[in-house]
């Protein structure tokens, strides 16, 4: 099971909206890559110039550091003697953490980031995703022992939640109701809320691929049928799976916008 995915950057061209149409790197516990230009000649790499994620810009060290997975985390080291790097903590307001200069194996405790390196086009960046962090049961009684560790590590506080709320509400509200919302109802759902201002259609299906994917683990089997049939049947069995084990419940309502927000916001009424 992996540790950590990388988005890994598009030597063509900048990175795409969540993700999309990107490589992607999966790393497990004890797995470790190391970043930057790249050596001459290939280094025994020839695609990547000797480092499992490049970094094309001069100003990058051709070995600038590396990223190591643990059980639960990751570590990252900085091999620069003069530029620090920064990770930026994607869901949160502005946070990040500073990796000195000879720092080797900074603990990084961010789900979603982005490592951040100076360079001569202004940054260079990545992303990491850290789908297997581990929180304790919210409901856990202290005292009773050893605690349990929810085997779905959902952070209720990440836009991808967020996604699986609006998914499940209909259910949530009418136990009798089979319909789900469209990525677009989704979409518009959750649009008034600050933090999802600029969501789109593409970066929810990014959030539903990566709770079926790397959160929840779900096993989709060889699916066939057009890609709308296909992401279909991935949002029933997630909602299915978060309202059968409780990872969604009613009281995770209070996350989503008032309902009478939303009616206003798509006929165009001022709230």
């Amino acid at each position: 099971m992996e540790t950590i995915i990388v988005q890994l950057p598009d030597p063509s061209g900048p990175e795409t909206e969540a993700g999309r149409g990107t490589a992607l790197l999966h790393l497990g516990p004890g797995d470790a890559a190391d970043f930057g230009r790249g050596l001459p000649e290939g280094g025994g790499v020839p695609e990547r110039g000797g480092v499992r994620i490049l970094l094309a810009d001069p100003g990058v060290s051709r070995r600038a550091g590396r990223l190591e997975a643990a059980e639960d985390y990751w570590r990252l080291s900085n091999y620069s003697r003069g530029a620090s790097y920064v990770v930026e903590n994607l869901e949160g307001a502005g946070e990040y953490i500073t990796v000195a200069p000879g720092r080797l194996g900074a603990p990084v405790p961010f789900e979603f980031s982005r490592v951040v390196l100076p360079a001569l086009t202004g940054t260079a960046t990545f992303k990491v995703f850290a789908p297997q962090h581990a929180y304790l049961d919210e409901r856990s009684v202290p005292g009773g022992g050893e605690q349990t560790v929810l085997p779905f590590a959902l952070d209720v506080t990440a836009k991808y939640f967020l996604v699986l709320v609006a998914l499940c509400e209909p259910r949530l509200r009418d136990g009798s109701d089979a319909t789900l919302p469209g990525v677009g109802e989704i979409v518009e759902r959750l649009r008034p809320l600050a933090s999802c201002h600029g969501l789109t259609r593409s970066a929810v299906n990014y959030h539903v691929d990566y709770l079926a994917l790397a959160k929840l683990r779900l096993d989709l089997g060889e699916e066939t049928g057009p890609d709308d049939g296909r992401t279909g049947a991935k949002r029933a069995r997630l909602a299915s799976v978060a309202l059968r084990f409780g990872l969604v419940r009613e009281e995770h309502l209070g996350l989503l916008p008032p309902r009478g927000v939303v009616r206003a916001a798509v006929q165009g009424v001022r709230v």
